[in-house]
């Protein structure tokens, strides 16, 4: 977007939010007004604070007061000859007046006006965010804690079932149906399939949360710096955060690749694309000998016959393998990461890419540990908006 669209954009925004205007200084207003303005009930359905903020300050230019205890910015504005305050506070954004329930009216009229200009200036909402992408003033959301919770409910669970089905090996149900006739049921049958099962969903949760968290240990390695640098990787195929994370040089690392990549091409891409599989495996071909498996025997790997095929899978060692690997993952020169990514729960700031924090962070334990503590300190005085 070049200087005359974006002009064209503010005339059509400016004509949208007419007639509510910048405060007239020279407007007289009630004593206090700045700081006893109260929350109208309308200010709660504007739109969000940081679109506000952008049309308004950005491309209106309306005037920011700035911050102030439990305010992030207040854009006094002016309408029917009345003042008012567009403010993000603790609590949030809002309109807030002299005299309520007396101007909840013109509130109401003030929140249209916003929306209705709002949507007028979108084409400079799309061109902020396309600008912020190609530069490293991002944060990147972090939600490796929550998908690695429920990959560790899974594994709980199959560990449950596996442990019951052990106990219960040599136990026999007969049910007898009448006098000649019974049943006999074997409990460890059934646990140990729907161990098998529970195992399959851990697997497809530690493949949810590698393809996340891998990205965030790139990003703290300073292999991604700029919004377009993530969007890229985000887009990549899984094997590819891999080599983006981690230094497949290293000989143990590079077999828990050659290894995952096994699991994941023969059990869990078959499962998610329809448990039909790309090598036939769906298919028995017609012949004397009766039907006969499409994929035979003699075409398997050894490797991928050590995982078995689709949902045929030997669960132990999978689960052993993954669990290993995360050991493995969060061991030496990343073990710095854990405690950023994994224990604090932080979001990725690109800036801090650039300007070599992460990378003085990511020099021990103890430097990440002193960088989170204070980041957290931080976020929690953004939170209160204690400026």
């Amino acid at each position: 977007m070049n200087s005359e669209q974006i002009e064209t954009v503010r005339t059509r925004a400016q004509k949208a939010i007419s007639p509510l205007e910048p405060a007239d200084f020279s407007m007289r207003a009630p004593k206090g007004f700045l700081f006893n303005a109260k929350r109208t009930d309308a200010g709660r359905t504007l739109p969000p604070y940081y679109l506000v903020y952008f049309l308004l300050v950005d491309l209106l230019g309306f005037t920011n007061l700035g911050q102030f205890e439990k305010v992030a910015w207040s854009v006094p504005v002016e309408y029917d000859g009345r003042p008012f305050l567009v403010e993000h506070r603790k609590f949030g954004l809002g309109v807030f007046a002299a005299n309520v329930p007396e101007d909840e009216e013109a509130a109401a009229e003030i929140v249209r006006l916003i929306h209705k200009a709002t949507k007028a200036a979108q084409p400079y909402f799309d061109w902020r965010a396309e600008q912020a992408a190609k530069a490293s003033q991002l944060n990147v959301v972090n939600r490796s804690p929550d998908l690695f919770e429920r990959l560790n409910f899974y594994l709980d669970l199959y560990d449950d079932r596996q442990q019951e089905a052990e106990g219960r090996k040599d136990e026999r149900i007969v049910n007898h149906l009448s006098d000649m006739s019974y049943t006999v049921a074997f409990p460890a049958v059934e646990l140990n399939r729907e161990a098998k099962w529970l195992g399959l969903s851990a697997i497809e949760c530690f493949f949810s949360w590698t393809e996340h968290v891998f990205i965030h240990i790139a990003i703290l390695r300073g292999n991604c710096a700029t919004g377009e640098d993530v969007t890229k990787l985000a887009k990549a195929e899984w094997a590819e955060k891999f080599k983006a994370a981690l230094d497949i040089t290293d000989p143990t690392t590079k077999q828990f690749y050659d290894q995952l990549a096994i699991v994941r091409r023969q059990l869990r891409n078959f499962v998610a694309h329809g448990a039909f599989g790309k090598d036939g495996e769906a298919f028995h071909f017609h012949s004397t000998a009766g039907a006969v498996p499409m994929l035979l025997p003699h075409r398997r790997d050894r490797a991928a016959l050590k995982f078995g095929q689709g949902v045929d899978f030997v669960a132990a060692e999978a689960i052993a393998l993954i669990r290993n690997f995360i050991d493995h993952l969060w061991s030496g020169s990343l073990e710095p990461a854990k405690i950023h990514i994994q224990d604090f729960g932080l979001p990725l700031n690109l800036t801090k890419v650039v300007n070599g924090d992460y990378a003085r962070a990511m020099a021990s334990v103890d430097a990440m540990e002193s960088y989170a503590d204070y980041q957290v300190h931080l976020n929690d005085r953004y939170a209160n908006m204690d400026f």
